[in-house]
């Protein structure tokens, strides 16, 4: 493992790339992520230098794990930038032009794993967003550094209430597309999230493990296609102990228990949370069918005590 903080110089940026080359030929051939790496390397800090760096943390390499480092504004500038107009993020209320470091980029370059370990987006209202390598190949995300051409001083607010400011950081897409089958089912959704502090590198298995199917009916198409949904939308908001968001409050135990006791309430709820609670901030999801949310409620429904195997 080569140890590179505070490294600077062409020599030490080579002897990085070249050990970032070698992390990612185990990594099932992928050419993409392969095709990312770059040089200079950059230093990640102790400590924050201003408001706008960016905190990593988790499996970061050269560190014991859950160490916390930052990344500077400057320095993540200085990394390859890419920039197009987004028309389809809902973070913007017209096609807007946007530029960046790929996030992917990020992940070769701090990951103590880069092989194994996935990208997770904290926002500061404790959302969640994560990037597993396959999303990361097919979908690009980019960590944006700029909107318009201008720093996050002058971004607009967000597109709901227009009260908050999406900085310091956001990601977004140059196009989402669904993979193959996703479409209608909601098992495929894009991880856009406004508001973001802090990048985590963390092993994927163990992140999904806590919310992984269980009991003996595991491998059914119910309850794989209800974990493909909670995984990609409820765990944002919802922790599983100390994975996923904790934005709600309410864990998935809780979610479980609810799913069982009261399950037309759990799936109108997902539905349209603001017509069983005028005061719900969570937001509705109408393009769910009734299958869908079948598959959904069953999936939780494995979690609640009473199902335990």
């Amino acid at each position: 493992m080569i140890h590179r903080l505070n490294v600077t110089g062409s020599v030490a940026a080579v002897v990085v790339a070249a050990a970032l080359t070698v992390s990612l030929g185990a990594a099932a051939g992928n050419s993409f992520l392969r095709a990312v790496i770059q040089t200079p390397a950059f230093a990640m800090h102790t400590a924050p230098q201003s408001a706008l760096d960016l905190e990593v943390g988790g499996d970061l390499i050269g560190l014991p794990a859950g160490s916390i480092r930052y990344i500077t504004r400057k320095e993540l500038l200085a990394l390859p930038q890419h920039g197009y107009t987004v028309s389809d993020d809902p973070s913007f209320t017209e096609p807007t032009k946007v530029s960046g470091v790929l996030l992917a980029e990020i992940v070769v370059r701090v990951a103590a794993h880069p092989d194994s370990d996935m990208a997770v987006a904290i926002c500061s209202d404790k959302y969640r967003a994560n990037y597993p390598r396959d999303y990361l190949a097919a979908q690009q995300p980019l960590l944006v550094l700029e909107i318009e051409g201008q720093p996050p001083a002058a971004w607009p607010k967000d597109a709901e209430t227009h009260t908050m400011g999406l900085g310091p950081y956001l990601i977004s897409h140059p196009k989402f597309s669904p993979g193959p089958g996703a479409a209608g089912a909601g098992e495929d959704e894009s991880q856009i999230p406004w508001g973001v502090v802090r990048i985590d590198l963390r092993d994927e298995r163990q992140v999904f493990a806590s919310i992984e199917p269980r009991g003996p009916r595991a491998g059914d198409a119910v309850a794989q296609t209800g974990y493909k949904i909670a995984r990609q939308n409820c765990f944002r908001c919802h922790n599983s102990g100390k994975e996923g968001g904790e934005k709600s409050g309410v864990g998935w135990m809780a979610l479980a228990t609810l799913a069982s006791a009261a399950p037309d309430h759990f799936a109108a709820y997902v539905r349209n949370p603001r017509a069983q609670d005028s005061q719900a901030q969570m937001p509705g999801n109408p393009g769910l069918g009734d299958e869908t949310l079948r598959d959904l409620t069953a999936y939780f429904q494995n979690f609640a005590p009473a199902a335990k195997p």
